[in-house]
C-alpha cells in the first residue's frame, strides 16, 4: 500500500535519491546487495529500496515541485550527505552527492545535470552577492587583460567606465601577480586614470608580480620612482630580497638586503631576521645558516626569533640533526623555548614523521606552564590525521576545546584533513556542517583539501561535483590553486576538453592561471596530439611574461618535430630566447 501511495512521487531522481537517504540507506547498483550505511534495514526498507533501485534505471519526466511541498517538509533532516553509485557517471568512477536540509534545492536540483557525460559541462556562475563592487570591478578588469591585449584592451578598460582608485589598483596588481607583463600594461594605463594616486602598496604589488617573472632590472628602477615620491618602506626591498631568492638568485637576494642602506634605512636585527626567513623558507637553509654565523655578534645580536627561523628551516628539510645543532646553541646563548619555538619544534618532528617525539615536547610545554596555542593543536591534529592516527587527532581536537579555544577555520581544516586522510569524508562534510554552524566556514581552503583527498581516491567526478558547488557558497569560491587542482585532475584523465572549459570559466572569473597550470595544460595537449591548441597556450604564456619549464618547452618542441613542424618549433624557440634575453622596457621617471 505504501509502495503504491509513493509511486507518482519517484519518477524525480532528486525524489529518489531523498527517499534513499531518509531511510539511511545506500543503494550499489553494480550488485544486487544493499550496503548497510545507517541501521539495520527492515524488510519494508529492502523492499522499498528495491523498487526505488528498479525506478532509477528509467528515464521519467519529473514532475511538478510543488506536488511535494507538504510531503517533504515531513522528512527534514539536518544536513545529510552519502554516497551512491551513478548508473550515468563515467565507467570505474564512484560518484558521491550532496544534499543540504534546505528541501528547496533537494527538489529544484536534478542530479543528472551536472554528472552524466553528455551534460559533463562547466556552468558559468553567477556573482555572488557578497562580492562586493571593488571584487566585482577587478574581477572585469581581469578578465578584459587575460582576454585582450595592447592598445584593445585600453580602450576596452576605458569604455568599462570603472572608476579607477588606489584601492582598485591594488586589488587588480595581486590578482595580476601571475602575469607580470599584464600588471605592468595595467598599472601604465591606471597611472593616466583620473582617481589614480601613487602609494606603496600598489608599488609593491607590482614589484611582486615582476619579480616573479625575473624583471629586477625594471624593479630598481621602480624602487627610484618609489624612493623620489618617497614612497619606500622596508617591505619593498623584502620583497625584491625574496623574489630573487626563489629565482635562486641567493647572493642577489642578499645584496638587496644590504641595499637598503644605499637608499637611508638603518639596518636592524628585525631586518636580519627578515633575510634568513627569505632564504630559509627559498629553501636555502644551508645558505642562511651561514650568514647568520657570519653577522651574528659583528653586525647583528641574534634575539630568539632568530633561531627560531633557522629552527623552522631546518624542520622543513626534515634534517633533525642540525635542528638540534640550533636549538643547543640557542640554549647556549641564554633563549629558553617560548611558545612559538615549541610550536616549531613539534612541527619538525612532525614533518619528519616522528608524532611520538611530537607528543612527547606538547606534553613538555604543559609541563613548563607554557600554553599550546592553537597553531599547535593544527599541527598535531595534522600531522597525526595524516599518518591515520585519527583518535589520536580527534582526542587533540576535543582537548583544544575543553582548553576554552573556540574552533575556528584553520582548526576545522585540520580536522577535515585528519577525517579525509582515512578517506571517512562524510565525516569531513560532518565538520564542515559544523563550521558553518559556529560561523567559522568553510573557505576554498576546506574545499581544496577535500577536492586533494576525493581526486587521490580517484573519485574525480565527485570531486568535480564539489568543484561546482564552492561557487555557490559564500566564502568559498575557488581561487587559483582550486582551479589548478580540477585542472590537473582533468589533465592526468585524459580529458583535457573538460580542462579547458574549466580554465575558460577561470579567466572568466578574472582569475589567471600561473606557470605550473600552463604546464599541465600544454602537456595534456601534446599528448592529445592537439599542437595547435598547444601552441596557442603557449604563446599567451608568453604575452603573460611567464617562463615556461624546460621540460614542457622540451616535450613541446619534440611533438612538433614529430610531426614534421620545423618551423613551429623553430619560431618558438626564437621567442623563448627573446623572452630570456630582452628586459621589459624601463619606465621613464615621471
Amino acid at each position: 500500500m505504501r509502495l503504491k501511495l509513493l509511486k507518482p512521487l519517484l519518477y524525480s531522481f532528486d525524489i529518489l535519491q531523498f527517499v534513499r537517504v531518509h531511510l539511511d540507506v545506500g543503494v550499489v547498483k553494480s550488485s544486487s546487495r544493499v550496503i548497510k550505511v545507517g541501521g539495520e534495514p527492515s524488510n519494508m526498507k529492502m523492499s522499498l529500496l528495491r523498487f526505488l533501485n528498479f525506478l532509477s534505471k528509467t528515464h521519467r519526466k519529473p514532475i511538478a515541485a510543488a506536488l511535494f511541498t507538504r510531503s517533504l517538509t515531513t522528512y527534514s533532516k539536518q544536513s545529510i550527505e552519502r554516497r551512491i553509485f551513478n548508473r550515468n557517471s563515467l565507467p570505474g568512477h564512484e560518484t558521491s552527492f550532496g544534499y543540504s536540509s534546505t528541501l528547496h534545492r533537494i527538489i529544484y536540483r536534478s542530479i543528472h545535470e551536472d554528472l552524466t557525460p553528455k551534460h559533463l559541462s562547466v556552468e558559468h556562475y553567477e556573482k555572488n552577492p557578497a562580492e562586493t563592487k571593488l571584487e566585482q570591478d577587478a574581477a572585469r578588469i581581469c578578465t578584459l587583460l587575460s582576454t585582450h591585449s595592447g592598445s584593445h584592451a585600453d580602450k576596452l578598460l576605458e569604455d568599462a567606465s570603472i572608476k579607477v582608485s588606489p584601492s582598485l589598483v591594488v586589488e587588480v596588481l595581486k590578482r595580476l601577480s601571475n602575469a607580470g607583463v599584464i600588471a605592468l600594461s595595467f598599472f601604465t594605463w591606471a597611472e593616466k586614470q583620473k582617481g589614480f594616486k601613487y602609494n606603496t602598496e600598489s608599488y609593491n604589488a607590482l614589484i611582486e608580480a615582476l619579480g616573479k617573472i625575473k624583471q629586477f632590472k625594471l624593479i630598481w628602477s621602480l624602487v627610484n620612482e618609489m624612493k623620489s615620491r618617497k614612497l619606500l618602506n622596508k617591505d619593498t626591498f623584502a620583497l625584491i630580497s625574496r623574489r630573487h631568492a626563489r629565482a635562486r638568485k641567493v647572493e642577489e637576494a642578499i645584496e638587496a638586503f644590504e641595499r637598503m642602506e644605499e637608499f637611508g634605512f638603518k639596518l636592524e636585527t628585525s631586518d636580519f631576521n627578515r633575510l634568513l626567513d627569505t632564504l630559509c623558507k627559498s629553501r636555502h637553509v644551508e645558505k642562511a645558516n651561514k650568514v647568520f654565523d657570519k653577522m651574528k655578534k659583528r653586525r647583528f645580536v641574534p634575539d630568539i626569533k632568530s633561531y627560531t627561523i633557522l629552527l623552522e628551516g631546518w624542520g622543513k628539510e626534515h634534517n633533525l640533526l642540525r635542528l638540534d645543532e640550533v636549538y643547543l646553541e640557542m640554549k647556549y646563548d641564554g633563549f629558553e623555548p617560548d611558545v612559538v619555538t615549541y610550536g616549531i619544534l613539534i612541527s619538525a618532528y612532525c614533518k619528519a614523521k616522528k608524532y611520538d617525539a611530537a607528543i612527547e615536547l606538547f606534553h613538555e610545554m604543559e609541563a613548563k606552564n607554557c600554553k599550546p596555542t592553537p597553531h599547535v593543536y593544527c599541527t598535531l591534529i595534522n600531522g597525526l590525521g595524516s599518518e591515520k592516527r585519527l583518535s589520536e587527532a580527534l582526542e587533540f581536537f576535543e582537548r583544544f576545546k575543553s582548553c576554552g579555544f573556540t574552533p575556528e577555520a584553520p582548526t576545522y581544516n585540520s580536522l577535515v584533513g585528519a577525517y579525509c586522510w582515512s578517506m571517512r569524508i562524510d565525516d569531513a562534510f560532518q565538520v564542515i556542517d559544523e563550521m558553518r554552524k559556529h560561523s567559522a566556514g568553510p573557505n576554498s581552503r576546506t574545499y581544496d583539501i577535500i577536492l586533494h583527498h576525493l581526486i587521490k581516491a580517484r573519485r574525480t567526478n565527485e570531486a568535480y561535483f564539489r568543484f561546482q558547488k564552492m561557487s555557490n557558497e559564500p566564502g568559498c569560491e575557488p581561487t587559483v590553486s582550486t582551479y589548478e587542482i580540477i585542472v590537473r585532475m582533468f589533465c592526468n584523465e585524459d580529458r583535457v576538453d573538460l580542462a579547458k572549459q574549466v580554465w575558460d570559466q577561470m579567466k572568466a572569473k578574472g582569475v589567471l592561471p600561473g606557470m605550473h597550470m600552463y604546464s599541465a595544460l600544454i602537456t595534456s595537449l601534446c599528448h592529445k596530439n592537439k599542437l595547435g591548441e598547444a601552441c596557442k597556450y603557449f604563446q599567451e604564456m608568453l604575452d603573460a611574461g611567464i617562463r615556461p619549464p624546460a621540460k614542457m618547452f622540451s616535450n613541446l618542441k619534440q611533438a612538433l618535430l614529430d610531426e614534421r613542424k620545423n618551423d613551429e618549433a623553430l619560431n618558438l624557440a626564437r621567442k623563448i630566447n627573446k623572452l630570456r634575453g630582452t628586459p621589459l622596457v624601463v619606465r621613464d621617471q615621471k
